[in-house]
């Protein structure tokens, strides 16, 4: 039997992020910069190092600067030409140039599991990652990588997931594990059953999904038939509690650091850590700090 490889990547960023407003009421929150990087730019690279090459992000209404972002801009590049910027014209070329890029407008924000459906006919018969942009992860090797490298062996889905101490894991989809023996040591998990949300006496572990999939189309048919919940959403979670009746997942540990940008103090946060890793910045920005009188 041939090997599955995954080679699309699915964005959902039909999200209203009213967390930040007023910042997004007229732009979307995926495009807040990290220093000078769109948030959804550093999960589109990481896809790209991880060896997909074809990105589809699900929009909606109000998301247009996303599609502008990744196309290419005749007029700004004519004038960093005519102007001698040409390292400025290499950002920008560098990103129009990345990648195959398709769009799949989502009406309404109906659900994680929702925007995963949308997806459906782009991706076809084949296995596919999701990446949610708000999750921005710092790692040697990319976040994505590690779990396409479980993929390749196991042929199965594979969650990315992190311990979460304490109260807070009442925030997350929560995993219920059994270990496996495997050449990944005790970073990878079988799943045995997922909980959304659940309070934190009634956790079956503390490993929260975060956000990173790679999933079977197998998927899909599962979204389908799986009724939706509050509010009419179609969750993600209870697509792939469907799913786990029919095939195995597995639930890996990656290395390496999460932000969560879509909170506030996490995007202050990863602003701060990701400016003092620049060059470019990363020694006036410590030194600016050290003189602040905290």
């Amino acid at each position: 039997m041939k090997k599955m490889k995954v080679r699309k990547a699915v964005f959902p960023a039909a999200g209203l992020g009213t967390r930040f407003l007023p910042a997004t009421k007229a732009q979307p929150k995926e495009m807040l910069p990290l220093v000078d990087k769109p948030i959804i730019q550093y999960g589109v690279e990481e896809a790209m190092a991880s060896g997909c090459d074809q990105i589809l992000i699900i929009t909606g209404r109000g998301k247009q600067a996303i599609e502008d972002h990744f196309d290419v801009s005749y007029e700004l590049e004519r004038m960093l030409e005519d102007r001698k910027k040409l390292d400025l014209l290499k950002i920008v070329r560098s990103i129009s140039d990345m990648i195959h890029v398709a769009y799949v407008r989502q009406k309404e924000a109906l659900g994680l599991g929702h925007a995963v459906l949308m997806a459906r006919e782009m991706v076809g018969n084949e296995p596919f990652a999701v990446l949610l942009a708000d999750d921005v992860i710092d790692a040697k090797v990319p976040c994505l990588q590690q779990m396409v490298e479980v993929f390749d062996q196991k042929q199965c889905s594979v969650l990315a997931t992190q311990v979460i101490e304490g109260k807070m894991i009442s925030s997350y989809g929560v995993l219920d594990v059994k270990p496996v023996d495997s050449p990944f040591g005790d970073r990878l998990f079988e799943i045995k059953n997922m909980v959304e949300k659940p309070r934190p006496e009634d956790a079956p572990s503390n490993l929260a999904i975060i956000g990173r999939y790679i999933l079977t189309p197998a998927i899909f048919d599962c979204l389908a038939n799986t009724p939706t919940g509050a509010g009419g959403e179609l969750q993600l979670t209870d697509g792939m509690r469907l799913l786990l009746q029919k095939e195995k997942m597995y639930a890996y540990v990656y290395e390496g650091r999460r932000h969560d940008t879509g909170d506030k103090l996490g995007f202050l946060k990863a602003t701060v850590e990701f400016a003092l890793k620049r060059e470019d910045l990363g020694d006036p920005f410590r030194e600016y700090l050290k003189g602040l009188q905290l």
